[in-house]
């Protein structure tokens, strides 16, 4: 896909230190059958990652736009990839904010690079976008949708956070932490992001709320991972993603909110225009080399 043309939808994909996984959910982010660009933020992985990142963006730009995966040797289409790389380690918000500045698609889905969401959930969420129902739609674990059993108090966390983030924007939500995500992309460029870890999500939710945004839940299947298996949300996130529910959200709708998110429904959208994207900037090799990480 060449830099001129706009795909129907932007996946961005967040990646720190997921060198077990990172081909897998690529693999599984290509088979989905979407007119779509796939947006890789590396966050300065220390596992080697980034290294197979930066092969990754020698095959995508600009030739020959396909590779063989060194794990697990099957062909990748890589003409339709992306690859930014992060100077040190800030954060999934962070990323995201890089990562949503780059995205060209109509719509813009977040996926993580665990295996925990699974791609072929795409067509559930962009759905209610694209039949003109919703601006922004939310992929919930708790609506039916299958799921791997785990962590307790993980679920308990989540409502009592869910619940008084409800509480203060006026949203009725199942689940705000939900990785998957997706928005027409006119919503994100209204929106000024400034959390650079999980806080993101809570802060998202709270402006989507504010701005008076037409909001959808979709079930999604989940298969959620064990600490040792690599996943990174802690309680120290959940204390963070309190806080943001104080700082961000307010039942007060921005004046006129009602009516301006109408107009920004304007048939425009269909033909987005955007300007040009640089081309895609290596790492060199010292770029390597493990830096203190500052969340």
């Amino acid at each position: 896909m060449s830099l001129e043309q706009c795909p129907a939808v932007s996946v961005v994909i967040p990646v720190y230190n997921e060198v077990t996984t990172i081909e897998e959910i690529i693999l599984r982010v290509q088979a989905v059958d979407l007119d779509k660009e796939i947006i890789i933020i590396d966050d300065a992985s220390t596992d080697g990652t980034r290294e197979f990142l930066a092969d990754l963006a020698r095959h995508a730009t600009p030739n020959p736009g396909a590779m063989t995966l060194p794990a697990t040797g099957h062909r990748l289409r890589t003409d339709n990839i992306r690859v930014l790389f992060q100077e040190r380690n800030q954060g999934k918000g962070a990323a995201l904010r890089r990562g949503f500045q780059e995205a060209r698609g109509r719509i813009v889905i977040i996926q993580d690079a665990d295996l925990e969401y699974d791609p072929d959930n795409f067509h559930k969420l962009i759905e209610p976008i694209e039949d003109g129902d919703a601006d922004v739609v939310y992929g919930s674990r708790f609506l039916g949708g299958p799921h791997r059993v785990l962590f307790f108090w993980h679920y308990v966390g989540n409502k009592f956070l869910t619940t008084l983030s409800d509480m203060f924007t006026d949203l009725n939500l199942s689940d705000v932490w939900t990785c998957y995500k997706a928005f027409r992309r006119e919503v994100l460029k209204q929106i000024d992001l400034e959390e650079n870890r999980f806080g993101f999500e809570q802060e998202i939710t709270s402006k989507v709320a504010k701005g008076g945004w037409r909001v959808f839940e979709v079930p999604i299947s989940y298969y959620g991972r064990t600490y040792a298996e690599g996943k990174k949300i802690t309680w120290r996130d959940g204390l963070r993603g309190l806080w943001c529910i104080l700082r961000y959200s307010s039942r007060a709708r921005r004046p006129f909110a009602l009516r301006d998110a109408q107009a920004r429904r304007s048939p425009e959208i269909a033909n987005p225009q955007v300007a040009q994207v640089p081309q895609i900037q290596e790492p060199s090799d010292a770029s390597f080399a493990p830096e203190p990480q500052t969340e």
